[in-house]
């Protein structure tokens, strides 16, 4: 039986913690989708198209095998049973992650028989949130080992500035 996780989020950008959860979910899967969402309520720096992008060429770049990257509409779980996903694999920074992860992760097997399995993310990088990324490259700080390359130059370039980054 061939397995398949898919790892879910809004990806705005995506992070090198995003890739460190790819790549445990690889370790209890044969194959992962990360899953780029759309929620219409959330303001984005980067379309859809551009976060799949930047995705596609981060898990290039980090030398990942074995995963895709799709943009998903609608409810993550009619999405896993489409795609006949065995498990939904999320990242845990810490218990309050774990607190707003939970009813979701409840949701969804409810709604499509699918469990949600949580990693821990790898201490070095706990600190590392999408939002604190683009905060800091709003203001010209250096992000470099919180994303790779590719994201590092889109929020540069992005942002208008960043030219020492590199």
């Amino acid at each position: 039986m061939t397995t398949l996780a898919v790892c879910p989020g809004s990806y705005d950008p995506i992070t090198l913690g995003h890739l460190d959860v790819v790549r445990r979910a690889l370790s209890v899967a044969d194959s992962v989708v990360i899953a780029v969402a759309h929620n219409p309520a959330k303001r984005y720096l980067f379309s859809v198209e551009e976060r799949v992008d930047l995705a596609q060429r981060s898990v290039r770049e980090a030398g990942l095998e074995r995963v895709r990257v799709e943009a998903v509409e609608g409810l993550l779980a009619s999405y896993v049973a489409q795609v006949g996903a065995t498990s939904i694999v999320k990242g845990l920074r810490s218990s309050a992650d774990f607190e707003s992860e939970r009813a979701m992760a409840l949701l969804n097997r409810h709604m499509s028989g699918v469990e949600t399995l949580f990693v821990m993310g790898d201490q070095g990088l706990n600190h590392v949130a999408s939002s604190f990324v683009k905060e800091m490259a709003e203001y010209g700080a250096d992000v470099t080992g919180l994303v790779t390359d590719v994201v590092r130059d889109a929020l540069a370039a992005a942002f208008g500035g960043g030219e020492t980054w590199a």
